[in-house]
């Protein structure tokens, strides 16, 4: 299957990018049927070529979603723009309400124990991590 997509050339941190038809299996760089246009981002140029771009599209050539957002903005294409987004990462919310009100609680305890005679609280000894055991087949060779 063909793909009208997006093939990067150019010098470092200088992009330059030609639209061409191409294999869909094949790596960007790779050999192309057809350069059907460019497009410099730095200069915010394009140049396509709509009717070979037209003709590959009936032939049943995909278009790439950026190449696609491209031909929507030049107006060869009559359709919606694809969002290209990544998403966000679901972030839990605690309620406000719950993360004030034991902490009143905490405040309205400590005062009354600060007051008082001062009182011994254990605490829970931290586990060490298991050291794995190294046997003599595993010891490194030197």
């Amino acid at each position: 299957m063909l793909a009208i997509r997006l093939n990067r050339t150019g010098k470092r941190n200088r992009a330059h990018f030609r639209v061409v038809v191409q294999e869909h299996t094949k790596a960007p760089g790779k050999r192309h049927v057809e350069i059907v246009g460019s497009y410099d981002p730095h200069k915010k140029t394009t140049l396509l070529n709509k009717d070979r771009i037209l003709y590959w599209v009936g032939q049943g050539a995909q278009v790439s979603d950026a190449v696609h957002n491209m031909l929507v903005r030049e107006g060869i294409v009559e359709a919606k723009k694809i969002a290209k987004k990544m998403p966000r990462p679901v972030v839990k919310e605690v309620p406000v309400e719950a993360e004030a009100a034991p902490a009143e609680e905490v405040k309205a305890e400590a005062a009354p124990v600060a007051e008082a005679t001062p009182q011994v609280t254990e605490v829970p000894a931290v586990e060490a991590a298991p050291v794995a055991e190294v046997t003599p087949a595993e010891a490194p060779k030197a």
